[in-house]
């Protein structure tokens, strides 16, 4: 269990992320178009996973904003943001922004990424939803880096994400 700062107060998470240089969870995610993605569909590509809440936070759209600005520049890597939205929010605020550089990804219909990944809330007011969490994974499906960014309203730490690659 991870503990994290959620409106100043300690909350725990259902595990810990996974750790760095071991094989990345296999995932089943929801797109928007509501068909299903896994971390097999992205082989060969490297990944970074920017987790968060909600797409509807002040700081999950920031971070969302800034991996699409720097995604674009980014070689062979596909920056993947995942939340317990649902797709059509998740679409919506991405079209809203014009944001085209990230893929969003849902967790919304059964929970499993968040608990696998071990960075659901399993207490207070975000219980059932994601910790704010970075991941990065090579193009063999290897877990190079790993944040889980210890206060909640804080943005990680993009620079040592994008360092990894």
């Amino acid at each position: 269990m991870a503990s994290v700062l959620f409106g100043g107060k300690p909350v725990n998470t259902n595990g810990e992320l996974p750790k760095t240089g071991t094989k990345a969870p296999d995932f089943k995610l929801v797109k928007s178009d509501l068909s299903i993605a896994t971390l097999n569909d992205f082989e060969g590509t490297k990944l970074v996973l920017n987790i968060f809440p909600s797409i509807d936070t002040p700081t999950c759209a920031t971070s969302v904003r800034k991996f699409n600005a720097d995604a674009s520049q980014l070689e062979n890597t596909k920056v993947l943001c995942i939340s317990r939205d649902l797709p059509f929010a998740q679409s919506r605020f991405c079209g809203a922004e014009g944001l085209k550089n990230v893929i969003n990804l849902s967790d919304f219909n059964t929970g499993n990424f968040g608990k696998d990944y071990g960075l659901e809330f399993v207490e207070g007011a975000f219980a059932g939803l994601h910790s704010r969490a970075v991941i990065v994974i090579d193009e063999n499906g290897v877990v190079k880096y790993t944040e889980q960014v210890p206060n909640t309203s804080n943005e990680p730490d993009y620079e040592a994400a994008l360092a990894a690659l």
